[in-house]
């Protein structure tokens, strides 16, 4: 779905992405981990059209993602950013509906749609009409999932959407989204820096380190054919996750 080739992104001196080659498979979770400020949160940006690269080629669906292409390809993307960027003088609804609303989707289709991202989502009915002052972090993140989704896009992307949650709240969404990922069939692209969560959602997991791709599989290559010592002292820096996989029969 995604293509890139030999990207470079610098912010003031300093590499963020440094000659990233990467291709991310359609229907299936791509998570980007790493330690803070490896760039994954950069390459997420970057596939979104938010920032450009400064060398190197983006493809989306074969086509180069590039200033004339990304009006129309951010209406095949779902995204959401950290703590969910909801608008607070808006209401849970209307900060789900506010796109439709803009491309002037009749009110029936919209109120179709609303009931099909809660049941989806197990948002409460009695929670559209509060603001998200009102609402609690994880129903927050749901407003926030619910929004991405709502014109059907074809990849929703997520930057470190349950970071800011505590652990009971996060364990339970961890649980959702990987249902309703398996539900819907889209391309995902996560970004997380917990190891667990990654293995737990993602079919593909790309660790970076310094701007570079170190190594990228599924989480039994990344734990039993480490490609360096850094991809071992990540592992090992993760204890419970290592701990919970040994003791697997």
């Amino acid at each position: 779905m995604f293509r890139l080739s030999h990207v470079v992104k610098t912010y003031d001196g300093t590499r963020a992405l440094d000659d990233v080659t990467l291709d991310i498979a359609p229907g299936q979770t791509t998570v980007l981990i790493g330690p803070s400020g490896c760039g994954k949160s950069t390459l997420l940006r970057l596939l979104v059209g938010l920032i450009r690269p400064d060398s190197g080629r983006i493809e989306f669906d074969g086509r180069p993602l590039d200033a004339r292409s990304l009006p129309a390809v951010r209406r095949r993307l779902g995204y959401v950013i950290q703590e969910g960027g909801l608008f607070p003088h808006l209401t849970a609804r209307e900060n789900i509906t506010l796109m439709a609303r803009h491309l002037r989707w009749p009110a029936s289709r919209i109120a179709t749609r609303v009931y099909e991202l809660a049941a989806l989502t197990r948002f409460p009915d009695e929670g559209f009409d509060r603001y998200p002052g009102e609402l609690s972090g994880g129903q927050n993140q749901r407003v926030s999932l619910m929004r991405a989704l709502m014109l059907d896009p074809q990849v929703l992307l997520l930057d470190e959407p349950l970071g800011a949650l505590d652990p009971m709240i996060r364990f339970d969404l961890q649980e959702d989204l990987q249902r309703i990922f398996e539900s819907l069939g889209k391309t995902v692209v996560l970004v997380t820096h917990d190891l667990a969560e990654a293995g737990f959602l993602g079919h593909n997991l790309v660790l970076l380190r310094k701007g570079h791709v170190v190594q990228h599989g599924d989480v039994r290559e990344l734990m039993e054919a480490e490609a360096d010592e850094f991809v071992g002292r990540f592992v090992q820096a993760q204890r419970s996750f290592r701990s919970g996989l040994d003791s697997e029969p």
